[in-house]
């Protein structure tokens, strides 16, 4: 994240849909095209070899769908799904897109859900300054809390309260001892800024303070009584961090 620009990827097996995305993206001075694919194979070499802030990404593709791709990537850049159809949305959004946007899109949506993005793209960047000035200057005060904005309202969570938090969308849900807080964040922002405190990363959609896990199976763990999957690439982080044989 060296700029405010955005490098943008247009995934759709339609050239019409290209064009209509490319004629947007042209508008907003922030956002660069900086490739087209056609298919789930093509986007994944792509992805491999380029740096790419922000996919479009058409759901119907043949072979491998929009949904089936986005399974498949350990860690997506911000995702706005493309489609003609509406019954994809909540499978989507427990996948952390970040927008959904229904053809024929209209640039007004458009326009609402790249806002969108800008926002968490800034907050990210915001985030890595702050820890990046924390790190030159040699201070390494001890974070005890967060802020999270919910329904309006800015509130203090201590972290020592904090059992484990889960991806919702392009919201995070906050579970604590006393209610349950639903934030406008990524999960990758709420885990770089909680890199040096108690929580770890165990799977694509949770982070879990590990002062509050009760037991470990081989597949999943409980935190205050809730049963919390482990992902596969998870695991060997996980006993590293807890010394597990």
């Amino acid at each position: 994240m060296s700029n405010n620009t955005l490098n943008c990827l247009i995934v759709d097996d339609e050239p019409l849909a290209h064009q209509v995305i490319e004629s947007y993206i042209q508008k907003v001075e922030r956002l660069k095209i900086v490739g087209n694919c056609y298919n789930a194979v093509d986007t994944i070499n792509f992805l491999h070899k380029n740096h790419v802030d922000l996919v479009f990404l058409d759901i119907n593709m043949p072979e491998l769908t929009g949904i089936d791709l986005l399974k498949t990537l350990q860690d997506p850049p911000m995702i706005i799904l493309t489609t003609a159809y509406s019954e994809f949305a909540l499978e989507s959004y427990e996948l952390g897109v970040t927008d959904y946007l229904l053809k024929p899109i209209r640039f007004e949506r458009f326009l609402k859900a790249v806002n969108k993005v800008l926002d968490i793209f800034d907050r990210q960047v915001t985030t890595e300054l702050v820890q990046n000035n924390s790190s030159a200057s040699g201070k390494s005060a001890v974070q005890d809390h967060i802020l999270a904005k919910a329904n309006g309202i800015t509130h203090k969570i201590m972290l020592s309260n904090i059992h484990y938090i889960q991806s919702y969308g392009n919201f995070i849900k906050i579970f604590t001892d006393e209610k349950v807080y639903l934030t406008a964040e990524t999960m990758k922002n709420i885990e770089n800024t909680l890199s040096e405190s108690n929580f770890i990363r165990v799977h694509k959609s949770y982070l879990v303070n590990t002062e509050h896990i009760e037991k470990i199976l081989s597949n999943s763990l409980f935190v205050a009584g809730t049963e919390i999957p482990i992902g596969n690439t998870y695991k060997q982080i996980l006993q590293q961090k807890l010394k597990l044989k």
